[in-house]
């Protein structure tokens, strides 16, 4: 008991939606973590299945189980998480990573050297190619196309990435915040709903003063495909619609007017007779509704 006063609470925010099976692979990986002082909050984000018998059969301990009766997306869902978050450090994690023993050791390390840093982020690797990373820190966005990439992506570990430092932007599947930047900064901007939201919250937080940093010491195993499978209508709506959202909310005047420059003679031309002569005219209705979204939405959001 002793030790628990002296450590820091972490809660834990994973989210739940028609998936507990992975969910639950995902709680079983935290009864490895060595870190003694957690609490973990699975957000349901109105599955079609009551998961909360399969959840509750695995007795996880420090597990609080919150049932959303709709989806509220990565940001609503995260951000419920953080209303009921207890912790001195907010770990937003998807549910289907799987972590490593020592994970929050390292989490926190950087934030007790450094009180200007607001966010951790591990190195991330693919569940499937363990040995392929996924992310070691982001390039900054380019604020002509509106596009970012991770760094190492796709690239077989062999130490290229072991230095830890500050980085642009932190991974949305692991990602470790201290409370004080939430209450500076505010949580997710919910209009985003998924899709660019870290990128956003990413780019508030540098600007409020603190650093994001990737820490090469810690690791996380993604699930998600090193291929991502097809893009569906429904991705290329939001990643469309928030691309150009992001854009609008971070930056300048005129750093704005060129990248409605490249959207307009570039990216909306190209996409559309893509799409058109590939006969995917459900993506094109997608990319359509994504780009005309932001002629009549705001740009601001409730949160």
């Amino acid at each position: 008991m002793e030790q628990l006063k002296t450590k820091p609470l972490v809660s834990i925010i994973a989210l739940n939606f028609n998936q507990t099976a992975v969910t639950c692979a995902f709680l079983e990986s935290t009864k490895q973590l060595t870190y003694p002082h957690f609490e973990t909050i699975v957000i349901d984000n109105g599955s079609k299945v009551d998961p909360t018998a399969q959840i509750e059969a695995g007795n996880y301990p420090h597990l609080k189980l919150i049932i959303s009766p709709e989806n509220l997306g990565f940001t609503g869902g995260n951000n419920l998480g953080i209303e009921h978050a207890k912790g001195d450090y907010v770990f937003i994690v998807n549910n289907d990573t799987e972590v490593t023993p020592d994970l929050l050791q390292h989490l926190i390390a950087p934030f007790e050297k450094d009180p200007t840093i607001g966010v951790v982020c591990p190195k991330i690797r693919f569940y499937d190619h363990p040995n392929v990373i996924q992310y070691a820190g982001f390039h900054q966005m380019n604020l002509l196309t509106g596009r970012t990439w991770a760094v190492g992506s796709k690239e077989e570990d062999n130490g290229q990435h072991n230095v830890s430092g500050p980085t642009w932007c932190a991974h949305g599947a692991a990602m470790m915040v201290k409370r004080e930047v939430i209450e500076k900064v505010g949580r997710f901007a919910e209009k985003f709903f998924i899709y660019y939201e870290e990128s956003d919250w990413s780019a508030r937080i540098l600007r409020a003063g603190y650093k994001i940093y990737y820490n090469a010491d810690g690791l996380i195993f993604h699930k998600e495909s090193i291929t991502m499978g097809k893009e569906s209508p429904i991705k290329v709506y939001y990643m469309t619609r928030n691309r150009i959202l992001y854009m609008r909310r971070n930056t300048s005047k005129r750093q704005l007017a060129a990248f409605y420059l490249f959207f307009g003679c570039l990216t909306f031309p190209k996409s559309v007779l893509k799409y058109t002569l590939k006969g995917k005219f459900s993506h094109l209705r997608s990319f359509l509704r994504g780009t005309f979204w932001n002629l009549t939405e705001s740009k601001y959001s409730p949160v």
